[in-house]
């Protein structure tokens, strides 16, 4: 593969000359990371032990520079990945669940995030968009195997059982509207 495996630098690896600059280098190299893409603590904490100049001393200080400027915020980082998650694609509380899962956070500040994130977005206005894309390409089910497959479709979207029942039924009745 074209990029380095990442790997973690033993202890006796670790080789810093000057503290001061490795401090710089470490925080530069921190910034560099976060404009990239923002990132929960315990993932920045790893990146920036990738390198052999820099030690848990100096990632610490880096870390707590950064917080001091607001720069890092794990509740409002998972806030943030939340709600980006379900607006670019509809999905339900189960599906998001699991995507938040691999977020290296506390379970508490996840639970919260999710929790705004469908405050902000109703889980029913989101099944909406979702029936109403599948609609659109596959049409109305006219079959019980249309009905399974549209009903397996948004399963796999992690919506609720109860939700999705009372929407497919809706849907054969042709009381369907999309909420806004």
């Amino acid at each position: 593969m074209w990029r380095n495996r990442r790997r973690e630098i033993q202890p006796e690896e670790r080789v810093i000359k000057d503290v001061d600059k490795a401090y710089s280098k470490t925080l530069k190299r921190a910034g560099n990371l976060l404009a990239a893409k923002p990132r929960a603590v315990e993932e920045l904490r790893k990146r920036l032990l990738e390198k052999a100049w820099t030690n848990e001393e100096i990632v610490a200080r880096v870390i707590a520079k950064l917080s001091e400027y607001g720069y890092l915020d794990d509740e409002q980082y998972a806030k943030n990945a939340a709600l980006s998650a379900i607006r670019q694609r509809p999905q339900g509380r189960h599906k998001l669940r699991q995507a938040m899962a691999r977020k290296p956070l506390a379970r508490e500040i996840k639970e919260k995030a999710i929790e705004h994130a469908f405050e902000q977005m109703p889980e029913s206005g989101l099944i909406d968009a979702v029936i109403e894309k599948r609609l659109r390409l596959k049409g109305i089910p006219e079959t019980p195997e249309d009905s399974k497959k549209l009903y397996d479709h948004l399963l796999r979207k992690g919506f609720g059982f109860d939700l999705i029942r009372e929407k497919i039924k809706a849907v054969k009745n042709g009381e369907f509207t999309a909420e806004p």
